[in-house]
């Protein structure tokens, strides 16, 4: 296993972090507790969840993912300083977490409390907005014109920043949370939350986890570049788009228990008919090469420059096995280059 550094923490992340939003709804204690023990003898110390997780949120599935795994922490205590684990403080919109409200300095000290009690643990690594109070342009709305970003009143949104930074450092000065990350941001939210940070002598921002993969590189290159100079770990998730990529939705397919059976709090997105084409295409080429479709999506992940740790998820032992294995497969510079002419036929397939 590789290990990068995440940002300016101090901190060594493995270059797979094990995604945990399954467990609870697609995914039991068990299965958890299974993927949980592989993936540490595979070298993986980094592991992300959220409180609003297990997906899709649900009042009822709200907490489940953390319970799951403060409950193996509790059985394996020992283990804690072996990981690496994040998590997130849901936004404004869920109407069964804080009212729906935005995130405030004080709800920051109230989701840690909870998240440290469904977790099992007196302190969590990384500690991560999951989105931001304004709008911004992910989950299907990078569109033009689909955010009206004249509209923001920025000093407003400042001040929550500056809120927000200040309940962050009371937690880290009581050592609940060692450091603290984004989620679903842009370069302008980075470059305020650094600002603020060294105006105010507040924690500083290490990282920020966004949607990223073949299918969705809105990211590259501008906030990417960003991260790198401004040493902000860059942390893709959904690599898979959302389990297209793996080739499983292909002709019109949609397999017992996969995510696209499920509701979709935004609706599937990405289900339209370039990302389909886009997908056969990259299958074809992994067929070629004797890999699979998500191996080779998640190889490609990996060697973006820039990237820091991709999340993985898994709803079974064989596919997490086969995302795993995904970093170590041969990738050369004839394969990089087959894949980036594919890129230029379906630059943004949803």
């Amino acid at each position: 296993m590789k290990y990068s550094p995440l940002g300016t923490s101090g901190l060594e992340v493995s270059r797979i972090c094990l995604g945990t939003m399954t467990w609870g709804t697609q995914n039991t204690q068990a299965d958890a507790d299974q993927q949980l023990e592989y993936a540490l003898s595979q070298g993986i110390n980094f592991i992300d969840t959220a409180e609003m997780y297990s997906v899709p949120p649900t009042p009822q599935s709200y907490g489940a993912t953390e319970s799951i795994i403060g409950n193996w922490l509790q059985r394996h205590p020992e283990k804690r300083s072996d990981i690496i684990l994040a998590t997130k403080i849901a936004g404004v919109g869920l109407s069964y977490i804080r009212g729906g409200s935005p995130i405030t300095g004080a709800s920051v000290i109230e989701a840690v409390d909870a998240s440290l009690q469904r977790l099992q643990t007196d302190y969590i690594d990384l500690y991560q907005l999951h989105w931001p109070n304004r709008t911004t342009p992910h989950f299907g709305k990078h569109h033009l014109n689909k955010v009206p970003f004249s509209t923001v009143n920025a000093e407003e949104h400042k001040a929550g920043m500056l809120d927000i930074l200040q309940g962050l450092d009371s937690c880290v000065k009581a050592g609940k949370i060692r450091h603290c990350g984004l989620s679903d941001d842009s370069p302008w939210g980075i470059a305020e939350y650094l600002q603020l940070a060294k105006e105010h002598s507040l924690p500083r921002m290490v990282s920020i986890q966004n949607e990223f993969s073949l299918i969705h590189t809105k990211d590259w290159p501008y906030l990417i570049e960003q991260c790198a100079m401004e040493d902000v770990a860059f942390l893709p998730w959904s690599p898979l788009g959302g389990g297209v990529l793996s080739g499983k939705y292909l002709n019109g397919a949609m397999p017992e228990g996969s995510r696209w059976s499920f509701t979709q709090r935004n609706g599937i997105f990405r289900d339209t008919e370039q990302v389909h084409r886009a997908v056969a295409a990259y299958a074809t080429l992994a067929d070629s090469y004797q890999i699979t479709p998500a191996q080779l999506a998640l190889a490609w992940c990996d060697r973006v420059d820039g990237v820091t740790s991709t999340i993985i998820g898994a709803t079974t032992m064989e596919q997490l096995k086969e995302d795993i294995a995904a970093f170590s497969v041969p990738y050369s510079d004839e394969l990089a280059e087959q894949i980036a002419e594919i890129k230029k036929q379906f630059p943004e397939p949803y």
